[in-house]
């Protein structure tokens, strides 16, 4: 990503605790859901943890629409009843599941750090989804009033 992200931006993201990840199946059929995340500066990362599920985790619908449609997008943001402070960011780019190697384990590592109740719900080696940004767009007060960005991406046009 040689494109510059405003670090107001960068940091929104970073200390933010939820997001809502949209994602859709091979047909376009959208699907959304609130994700905990941690942001390393180029990628996000949410992981498939211990919570209650209806399916295994790997049978999740967002799981079963990333392999179809890696295309997704996360959306964190500030809502307050004093519209002046209301603020986003989307997050627009690929996704794919991570399962082994030194960038999952990063992923698990920072998750635990950020989210303690991940010492008892989130399993070691867990399925980690890796989100890589292609273009970011802000908006509000607290966010230089808004702008975006297209991130240089490899492999991507």
């Amino acid at each position: 990503m040689s494109a510059y992200i405003p670090s107001y931006v960068s940091e929104f993201i970073a200390r933010h605790r939820v997001a809502r990840l949209a994602t859709a199946d091979g047909s376009g059929a959208p699907h959304v859901v609130p994700v905990c995340y941690a942001y390393d500066g180029r990628h996000i990362y949410s992981a498939l943890d211990l919570k209650p599920k209806r399916v295994e985790t790997r049978r999740l619908r967002r799981v079963r629409n990333i392999v179809a449609n890696p295309r997704v997008a996360l959306v964190v943001d500030d809502y307050s009843e004093d519209w002046d402070a209301l603020a986003y960011v989307l997050v627009s780019g690929s996704a794919h599941m991570v399962e082994d190697g030194e960038r999952r384990s990063r992923a698990e590592a920072m998750l635990r750090d950020k989210y303690p109740q991940y010492r008892d719900l989130l399993e070691e080696g867990c399925a980690i989804i890796d989100i890589e940004p292609e273009r970011i767009a802000w908006w509000g007060e607290g966010l230089g009033g808004g702008g975006s960005v297209r991130l240089d991406v490899p492999g991507h046009a």
